[in-house]
């Protein structure tokens, strides 16, 4: 089972008990530590009303999980990674009410330069800062640019692409080395004009685009990473 597949420990806490506050580095380090220590991806955190604490993880590219084969997020990756935070975050004090970790969902948000990194040749959908040609909201393959900030989105045409066809194309709009590539239109931009952006959910049973079948462990079938969560209250 994968995407947003969550599983999630309660905490409490108590006034006057020298509570430390919710994104301060020491408490940001030590739970990043903890998520990469377990070898996954910590792609996001979140605080909402109410003490929800949202933690976001993937697993890595290249990586091998006791908890089942693939490249989706599991239930029981979830339930690894909430133990160990439940321990770090009663150690760091901080004042949450209950704690959810979950997969990112086939609509992964790029948060981190290693996350456009690892994406190149995939469907991205980029949310601008500033409106460009009066969009702000472009969508296309993402390729690497000129330069250590830029990025490149080949913007579609008529015909849908496959993945290798897409990466091939990535592949090409950063080298500049095919006319097919050279025809295509572009998007250049740099992270710093990006407010938001995030994979396309493409659903086509390979890859990281939809499951190839049932994941051994997961109990699910899920044509892509659809919503599952396990929600374990407040005690």
């Amino acid at each position: 089972m994968h995407c947003a597949c969550a599983a999630f420990l309660l905490g409490r806490t108590t006034a006057g008990s020298g509570l430390r506050a919710l994104g301060t580095m020491s408490w940001s380090e030590a739970l990043e530590r903890t998520v990469t220590g377990l070898h996954y991806d910590l792609v996001d955190v979140e605080r909402s009303a109410g003490g929800l604490l949202r933690v976001t993880i993937d697993r890595l590219q290249g990586e091998t999980y006791a908890t089942g084969p693939g490249e989706f997020v599991l239930v029981e990756d979830c339930e690894i990674v909430t133990r160990q935070l439940q321990y770090v975050l009663e150690v760091e004090a901080v004042d949450y009410a209950r704690l959810e970790v979950s997969s990112p969902g086939l609509d992964r948000p790029l948060k981190k330069p290693a996350d456009w990194q690892r994406f190149v040749g995939d469907e991205v959908e980029v949310t601008l800062r500033e409106a460009f040609q009066n969009r702000k909201k472009w969508r296309g393959v993402l390729a690497a640019g000129d330069g250590d900030n830029a990025w490149r989105l080949v913007l579609p045409d008529d015909k849908p692409l496959s993945r290798t066809a897409a990466k091939k194309l990535a592949k090409a709009a950063a080298a500049a080395a095919e006319p097919a590539a050279a025809a295509q239109q572009t998007l250049d931009f740099n992270l710093d004009e990006v407010r938001e952006a995030r994979l396309v959910p493409v659903v086509d049973f390979k890859g990281r685009r939809g499951l190839q079948g049932d994941q051994a462990g997961g109990g699910s079938d899920h044509a892509g990473r659809m919503a599952d969560k396990v929600d374990g209250g407040q005690d």
